[in-house]
């Protein structure tokens, strides 16, 4: 598949609503733990809860800083959703405090739907070449990237209503399917 559909930019428009929903609801069911419990290593690639959730920052901060080269337009994508300190790699802590964490997510959650409502077929289908935290150059069309992005995020949202049963917090519902009109 080389040319996207128009389909393709609601589907990454209806994936970053739903970034939102499932982080609100991730981050709510955390914070009935205690900070002690949401930082506890339980043995999950990130270690802990509140490590999971560091390095979904960290992804999407990458992944937002590379798509705010694709040209004008991502003025969402600004210095406060894309900073980072020194990289020391993806385990890196961001963010110590829980609360500011939550907040700042929220930011970023802003500026994903807003990202994703600029998307055009155009934009999708073209090539898009980035260095990865290797350092290695990659290209490829961007809705490959745009693709891994929400895939990531699914990904390590799974590891992290695991650990939150683990811990005895029931999350809910968080299918994809809970936002079908």
């Amino acid at each position: 598949m080389s040319e996207p559909p128009l389909a393709l930019t609601a589907h990454y428009r209806w994936m970053a609503r739903y970034n939102t929903w499932i982080n609100a609801r991730l981050l709510e069911a955390a914070a009935s733990l205690s900070d002690a419990e949401r930082k506890r290593d339980r043995g999950a690639f990130f270690g802990s809860i509140h490590g999971t959730f560091n390095h979904l920052v960290v992804g999407d901060k990458l992944w937002l800083g590379r798509f705010a080269g694709l040209g004008p337009g991502f003025e969402m994508l600004d210095e406060e959703v894309l900073s980072l300190p020194p990289f020391t790699g993806l385990d890196m802590q961001v963010f110590e405090d829980f609360d500011v964490m939550v907040r700042h997510r929220q930011r970023m959650d802003a500026a994903i739907e807003a990202f994703a409502a600029q998307l055009t077929p155009e934009l999708v289908s073209a090539s898009f070449a980035y260095t990865t935290s290797k350092g290695l150059a990659r290209r490829h069309p961007c809705w490959q990237a745009l693709s891994h992005f929400f895939n990531h995020q699914t990904h390590h949202r799974g590891q992290i209503t695991t650990l939150l049963m683990q811990a005895g917090v029931d999350p809910g519902m968080t299918d994809l399917l809970a936002l079908v009109d």
